[in-house]
């Protein structure tokens, strides 16, 4: 595949405050990705950068290898060939669906736009709405109405911002997997800003987390979760704890649990006494009657196919295990605490 969209060293600011440092990524044609981090770290800005509604003040951002966003030039919203859907989809109340969907196909004759209205609504599957009104729909169906309207003009490139985040969990799971499904069909290239981890897990084949206007990590789910590049990261795409440690070598560590070897080495030869910060998830976490490093139990919570347990150590240190299974250790019971993650997560402090 070739690459379609490249943002190197973008740089901006909104009201002299400093809100992107020298983001960079790229993404190639057909593939999705997602912009993930919490309120406030910047991924909106970067898709309204990449839209054309902000204006960089340093780096570049190139679609198909042209420059349409620099310091230097600017190449207008409209002339850009992407489509938007927005996080309260954003319909003309006063207009059908079908209406709505064929707003923004100027310059086409009647039949083209209704041929497209009628190709587009197939596509998300509402193919017998096109005389309703936005009020008599649900919000799941009018989001699927918004991503019509965004699909409609055939984008090069397809910006979303939080599309989901007005509907119930159940429902943007299955959104998400739906938006995937008819993106891939369509083969048209996305970029979605969410907070959700899970969401972003359902519908990318990359992504980056930003934290205060950097990104921190970019690259596949599968690499974001097993490989965090820095405890930042781990935090936001994994439920964890991060516990302080000193290296005993490439594969062995002290740390309050005790002292731990991993089938995998997480650092090189010669690392002996050096700092680190090891992240554990609750699955990396079992329980035992015998052994282990004490600990007692805070709180349990029943989640259907597991328990979740809150523990806190002798040291006082608190984290978190998932046990499957009926049964079910009452709070203040003690307990052995042993480590077995499937791949050690290890920040090997400099």
């Amino acid at each position: 595949m070739r690459e379609l969209l490249s943002v190197e060293q973008l740089k901006c600011a909104y009201q002299g405050h400093q809100v992107l440092h020298s983001v960079s990524f790229s993404i190639e044609e057909g593939e999705i990705a997602c912009l993930l981090g919490p309120s406030g770290c910047g991924k909106t800005t970067v898709l309204r950068a990449i839209a054309g509604f902000i204006d960089p003040q340093a780096g570049e951002i190139r679609l198909g290898g042209e420059v349409i966003s620099s310091a230097a030039s600017v190449v207008p919203p409209e002339r850009r060939g992407m489509g938007m859907v927005f996080q309260d989809y954003a319909l003309f109340p006063h207009l059908t669906i079908a209406d709505n969907i064929a707003f923004g196909l100027k310059g086409r004759s009647r039949a083209e736009k209704q041929a497209l209205v009628t190709e587009v609504l197939a596509l998300v599957e509402l193919p017998d709405l096109g005389n309703r009104y936005p009020h008599e729909l649900s919000g799941g169906q009018q989001q699927r109405v918004a991503l019509a309207r965004a699909l409609a003009p055939k984008p090069r490139l397809l910006l979303m911002d939080e599309p989901f985040s007005n509907l119930d969990a159940d429902l943007r799971r299955q959104l998400s997997a739906e938006m995937r499904r008819i993106l891939k069909r369509q083969k048209i290239a996305a970029i979605m800003v969410t907070h959700d981890q899970q969401e972003a897990f359902t519908i990318s084949d990359r992504l980056g987390v930003l934290s205060a206007g950097r990104v921190q990590q970019w690259g596949t789910p599968e690499e974001l979760f097993y490989t965090p590049a820095t405890p930042e990261v781990a935090a936001f795409v994994g439920k964890g704890t991060l516990i302080s440690g000193v290296a005993l070598g490439p594969d062995r560590l002290r740390c309050e649990l005790g002292e731990l070897e991993f089938a995998e080495p997480f650092g090189r030869d010669g690392i002996d006494n050096v700092p680190l910060k090891l992240f554990l998830r609750p699955a990396d976490i079992q329980l035992t009657q015998d052994g282990g490093a004490p600990a007692e139990v805070l709180s349990c919570e029943f989640q259907g196919s597991h328990t979740l347990y809150k523990l806190k150590l002798q040291t006082g240190l608190e984290l978190e295990a998932v046990e499957s299974g009926m049964h079910r250790y009452p709070i203040g019971e003690r307990l052995g605490v042993h480590v077995a993650p499937h791949r050690p997560i290890v920040f090997v402090e400099r």
